[in-house]
C-alpha cells in the first residue's frame, strides 16, 4: 500500500481492462515520473473524450456528431450492413478497405455467465434499421469465440423472417500460418469454408 494519492491512482488504473496490479503501478510511477505537461495532456485527452465522443444514433459506433463519419458518408452502400460487437471491430474491418457498406455495432456480444443476453445489446435498434432503411445483405462479423457464435446464432434466428440475406465472415487458417499449429475448430471452418479454384 502507498500513500493515499498514488494508492488511488493505481487502484483506478488497476480497474481498467488487461491492467492488472503489477501494470497498474507500473503506470503509475511513470506517471509520477513524467513531466506535468506530459501527465496534463493525458489528463485533457480522457477529460476531451469523455466530453466529446458519444455514440452515433443511427449504428452505435463512436460519433463527435449525432452520426458518425459512415453514416454521414453517402458514398457507401447502405444495401448491406455488417453487424460487428464493439466499435473496435469497424476499425478493424475499415483497414481492410475491402468493405465499402455501413455497421452495426451491437455493443457486445451475448454472454450468459457475464450476465449479457439479447436485451443488453442493440438489437431493438438493429431490427428497426431493417425496417426503416433497404438492406439487401447482412454480414455478420462476429468474433470466431463462443460468445461470438452465440450471437451470430441468435441473429440468424431472429432475422430469418424479415427475409433480408444474412451472410457470416468466412474463417480458417491464417495467410502464413502452418496446419500443425492450427486448432480443430480452425482447421474444421477451413475445410467447411472451402471454394473452388477458378
Amino acid at each position: 500500500m502507498y500513500e493515499g494519492a498514488v494508492q488511488d491512482l493505481i487502484d483506478e488504473l488497476g480497474r481498467l481492462p488487461g491492467v492488472g496490479p503489477k501494470s497498474a503501478q507500473r503506470i503509475a510511477f511513470h506517471l509520477l515520473q513524467t513531466e506535468n505537461t506530459d501527465a496534463q495532456r493525458l489528463a485533457d485527452a480522457i477529460t476531451t473524450v469523455k466530453a466529446t465522443i458519444r455514440f452515433c444514433t443511427r449504428c452505435w459506433n463512436i460519433a463527435e456528431a449525432e452520426e458518425c463519419r459512415i453514416c454521414r458518408d453517402t458514398r457507401r452502400d447502405g444495401s448491406v450492413l455488417c453487424v460487428v460487437e464493439e466499435p473496435r471491430d469497424v476499425v478493424a474491418i475499415e483497414r481492410t478497405r475491402e468493405f465499402q457498406g455501413r455497421y452495426h455495432v451491437l455493443g457486445g456480444a451475448i454472454s450468459p455467465i457475464d450476465g449479457i443476453g439479447p436485451d443488453d445489446l442493440h438489437l431493438k435498434e438493429l431490427v428497426a434499421r431493417l425496417d426503416a432503411e433497404p438492406v439487401d445483405e447482412l454480414i455478420l462479423a462476429m468474433n470466431p469465440n463462443v460468445e461470438g457464435e452465440a450471437t451470430a446464432s441468435y441473429l440468424s434466428r431472429l432475422l430469418a423472417p424479415l427475409g433480408v440475406r444474412v451472410t457470416r465472415l468466412a474463417s480458417g487458417l491464417p495467410v502464413g500460418g502452418d496446419l500443425d499449429y492450427a486448432d480443430e475448430v480452425t482447421l474444421g471452418r477451413a475445410f467447411s469454408g472451402r471454394r473452388d479454384i477458378p
